[in-house]
């Protein structure tokens, strides 16, 4: 019975660990089998550039890795290569990861790449490789030089080679300006182009028109290219003076002050549609036409002309010398007598006196000062004397308003008629006769 039971207990025995491996072993080959499974990425390069393809396993028990391209041939298998091309390197190949590098990228290396864990069935992660084409230089055409003032003319830039198609962008000088776009597709790559429409006039002359590339594969130094316009145009004159009121034994000087593409250089002066005068005082240097010392036979139109192969220009200048500021020299000998001073004669003095009117031009001050001061005193007594009558009249106008009554009319309000109201009026007048009373 002893014998029995021992036998039976050993059996038990092996049974539970029989049970306990096999449960073991079939969660760790669930484990094994679920954590098998290749990790990849896509991976983005420009042109020219390399790639990095990683594959990764989590739980490997030593199944090897391998790397195909988008036409299934195999790059690597493991740590060994497959395929004869020399941008094709290994950089990392362990049990769980294997990584190769492409370098000097192609747009024909696009595609998707796939890594393969060889365990039963195989399993299969794919990465997709985007290849970005960097656009070329642009190119700006439609420019004449030089262009002409009122002239329409088209820019036109061009770039080829973006991948996706590239953005154009037009600047004046800083300024952005809308241009027109157009995309054509040229097999993987895209031609890009854009219209600039300009209305030419003179302050276009120097400006910069500048067209800009756009794209991913340029983030860090975007290709512009510029063109400067020369445009030519009639000139224009101007005449700038150094005074403005020009006055006899003063200084002047006349700039003739032209702006056109050519230069107009040099320009002509005339004085009342003929030559200058042949005077020491009048000095023409290039532009500019100087008086050293202004006298009344200065006194004219002055015109300066400048001119170049698109036109001419002229501005004039009528020059009226004024008389110069006079002023009495103070006596040396003394009034025999004390004079007063008269207010009067004081005002004349002070209004007439250029010393006194501060920088107001002599020659155009009112020299009538003193009979318009006059003037206005007049017309002042004048107004006062005006009001003063009116406020008297108005005044005995409202004493002496008020309602009277005649002897005629006394008893008229009683009277039925007009000879009634008469008759009683006239015995009104008898009555008051009666009763009139008399002072000794």
């Amino acid at each position: 019975m002893s014998y029995f039971r021992l036998c039976s207990s050993l059996v038990i025995f092996l049974f539970s660990y029989v049970f306990i491996h096999f449960v073991m072993a079939s969660k760790g080959k669930v484990r094994g089998i679920s954590g098998q499974y290749p990790l990849v990425q896509n991976v983005t390069v420009t042109e020219g550039g390399t790639a990095n393809l990683t594959c990764r396993v989590e739980y490997n028990d030593n199944t090897s890795l391998q790397w195909s391209n988008p036409a299934q041939q195999t790059l690597f298998f493991g740590d060994k290569k497959a395929l004869r091309d020399n941008r094709i390197e290994l950089v990392r190949a362990t049990s769980s990861e294997l990584t190769i590098s492409i370098s000097d990228v192609t747009l024909g290396d696009e595609g998707l790449y796939t890594c393969s864990l060889f365990t039963m069935p195989v399993r299969t992660a794919k990465a997709y490789l985007t290849v970005l084409g960097v656009p070329e230089k642009p190119e700006i055409n439609g420019l004449t030089k030089p262009a002409m003032e009122g002239d329409h003319i088209t820019l036109t830039c061009i770039t080829q080679g973006s991948k996706p198609a590239a953005d154009l962008r037009w600047f004046r000088n800083e300024k952005e300006v809308k241009g027109a776009k157009e995309v054509n597709a040229s097999g993987k790559t895209f031609t890009v182009r854009s219209s600039l429409q300009l209305h030419v006039d003179r302050n276009d002359d120097g400006v910069a028109y500048t067209c800009r590339v756009d794209h991913v594969a340029l983030a860090q130094a975007p290709q512009q290219a510029t063109e400067v316009l020369e445009v030519h145009y009639a000139p224009r004159v101007e005449i700038i003076k150094s005074t403005t009121v020009p006055q006899e034994g003063q200084y002047l000087k006349l700039e003739c002050f032209s702006r056109g593409n050519p230069s107009p250089d040099p320009v002509m002066w005339t004085k009342d549609g003929g030559d200058l005068p042949d005077l020491d005082r009048i000095i023409v240097e290039g532009r500019e036409l100087t008086f050293t010392s202004l006298n009344k036979t200065d006194n004219g139109t002055y015109r300066c002309e400048a001119s170049n192969h698109l036109g001419t220009s002229s501005a004039e200048y009528v020059l009226y010398v004024y008389d110069a500021p006079t002023t009495l020299p103070p006596s040396t000998t003394p009034p025999l007598h004390p004079i007063l001073p008269d207010p009067t004669v004081q005002l004349s003095t002070h209004a007439s006196d250029p010393t006194v009117t501060g920088s107001r031009d002599p020659n155009a001050l009112g020299q009538h000062g003193t009979d318009h001061a006059l003037i206005g005193g007049v017309v002042a007594v004048v107004v006062f004397v005006t009001l003063c009558l009116i406020i008297v009249l108005g005044r005995y106008l409202a004493r002496h308003k008020g309602t009277y009554l005649t002897n005629e009319a006394k008893g008229a309000d009683d009277a039925p008629d007009a000879d009634t109201a008469i008759i009683n009026a006239e015995g009104n007048h008898a009555h008051a006769e009666e009763k009139k009373e008399y002072f000794i």
